[in-house]
Order: structure tokens, then C-alpha cells, then sequence
């Protein structure tokens, strides 16, 4: 199923298939992919034009246009199809001309999350207890992950991506919760933890925005369409919960309010750690 997600990704990207919603994915008709135009009868002098059109983009090239040619990729077609090959076809340079602004595809992503973390905007009237504080910056983090998809996957809190603007925005979270907490150890497992929960639900997106435009079925389709199943298991009584949820055909659940449920209990979870804490020497 992997493989076959990864086949379907990259013939969408060369413009060889396309997704319509209630059928699935479709072959596309020749020369109509976006990035297939129809070809136009070579003329003399047609390749010196290329090369003339190429020198042009080049000239206007800049490091900030390499990475949101880069985003816009990666929010559009997601992280699969984000390669040094299609964002120079997307800006109309050759390839090796990309490597004069930016040294990888590593480096590139550091420079992509920094770009999108910069579009956080702090609000003015923050809240100033640590729960209030917390939850916002959550929210805000979720709010940049629906945007971008691709952010979830690209983010790690083993081998984190040092970037100044999502640097900035743990300052803020974390500003009312320094004031209380002395240890600096539980400071950071305080911000890893908030910013770690809203990653982990958030790894979600991209995968649902695939599965979604591969299939051209949504989630609440599919999970429709595979109802009589989950009765058939339910039918010999040993599945109690799940049997009592099922019955329950109002429910509302999806990613967005998994998150909101998850991220109270979580805060739950912490305000004995912080309501008595008082800061000490490392604070």
C-alpha cells in the first residue's frame, strides 16, 4: 500500500494521473497534466530562447523565492513530491543553479519550517497565566500544521531543526511557565511535551490530505463506507466499547477535535506540577 501511495504520488506530480472526488485517481489526457503543456512546433532559435528565458529567471533568483517555491510545493503535492528537480522546473532554472542559494534538501527544510514559523503572529493580548499561555501557543502550532501539512513530518524533537522563529514562539509558550518552574530540565520536558502533542496529531494531515487525493474519498466516506464490517465484528459482543461508541452515530471525531480533547487532558495533567511551583536559583 506504501509503494503503491508513493507510485501514485509521483505520477500525479508529473501530471501523468489526477484524483476526482467519489471515483479515485484517473489517467490524464496527454498534453493536459500541468506540468505536461502541449508541446508547440520547434522554431529556429527556439533553444537560445530557452536559454535566455533560463538566464532571466536566474537574475531575479533569491534565496527567500528557492524556499517558497519549496513551500508552495510541499503544501500543495506534500513532502513526497519536494525534490531540488521540481522547484527548479516550478521557478524555470536548471537544477544546479538551486545549490548557489541553498546547500541540500536538509538545509532547505530548516529554511522552509523557519519561513512558516515566521508567520505565527503573537497575539497582543496573550494570556498571562501559564494554562491560558500554553494552550495559545498550542492552538497556534496546530493552526500552522493545518496550513502546512508537510511541517509535522519535517519537525523532530530528537535531532530539532534550530530555527530562530520556532524558537521565538517556545520563548513566548514557555514565558509565564519560567516564572514558576526553578528546574531547567522540567522546563524543557514541559515544552517538548505541549510541543510534541500537537506535532503527534498533527503528523496526521499529510496523510490524510494523500490518502484523500489519491482515493478522492474523504475520511468520513471511507469510515461510512466500512460501517457494515465494523458491525459484522461487533455482532459476538466482545468488543463493549467499541459496540457502545458505534451505537453513537452522532458523534463528532476528527482531527481537530481530537486535538482539543487531548490537549485539555494534558493540561490537566500539568497544573499539579505548576500550580504550587515557585521559581528557585536556575530559573
Amino acid at each position: 500500500m506504501a509503494t503503491a501511495t508513493k507510485v501514485l504520488a509521483v505520477l500525479r506530480r508529473e501530471g501523468l494521473v489526477r484524483a476526482v472526488p467519489g471515483v479515485g485517481t484517473v489517467v490524464e489526457a496527454p498534453g493536459n497534466g500541468p506540468d505536461h503543456p502541449a508541446r508547440a512546433p520547434r522554431r529556429n532559435g527556439a533553444r537560445n530562447g530557452t536559454r535566455h528565458g533560463a538566464r532571466d529567471g536566474e537574475s531575479a533568483l533569491t534565496r527567500e523565492r528557492v524556499v517558497r517555491a519549496a513551500i508552495g510545493i510541499a503544501d500543495a503535492q506534500g513532502a513526497a513530491a519536494l525534490s531540488m528537480r521540481a522547484i527548479a522546473a516550478r521557478l524555470g532554472v536548471s537544477t544546479m543553479v538551486l545549490y548557489r542559494y541553498v546547500p541540500g534538501k536538509d538545509e532547505l527544510v530548516v529554511l522552509m519550517a523557519d519561513a512558516v514559523f515566521g508567520e505565527v503572529e503573537l497575539p497582543a493580548g496573550a494570556p498571562a497565566d501559564w494554562r491560558g499561555r500554553l494552550e495559545a501557543a498550542a492552538r497556534l502550532q496546530w493552526a500552522l500544521y493545518r496550513r502546512h501539512p508537510w511541517l509535522a513530518g519535517a519537525m523532530s524533537f530528537t535531532r530539532p531543526l534550530l530555527s530562530r522563529n520556532a524558537l521565538a514562539l517556545m520563548e513566548w509558550m514557555m514565558a509565564p511557565v519560567r516564572e514558576r518552574v526553578a528546574d531547567a530540565s522540567e522546563l524543557l520536558h514541559i515544552a517538548v511535551t505541549v510541543a510534541g502533542y500537537v506535532r503527534g496529531v498533527a503528523v496526521n494531515l499529510e496523510d490524510e490530505a494523500e490518502a484523500e487525493q489519491d482515493t478522492g474519498v474523504t475520511s468520513a466516506q471511507w469510515l461510512e463506507s466500512r460501517q457494515g464490517r465494523l458491525e459484522e465484528i461487533l455482532q459476538d459482543g466482545g468488543y463493549p466499547v467499541y459496540a457502545r461508541i458505534a451505537a453513537r452515530r452522532d458523534i463528532a471525531f476528527d482531527l481537530d477535535s481530537m486535538f482539543t480533547f487531548g490537549l485539555a487532558r494534558l493540561l490537566d495533567g500539568m497544573g499539579p506540577l505548576l500550580a504550587g511551583s515557585a521559581p528557585g536559583p536556575d530559573a
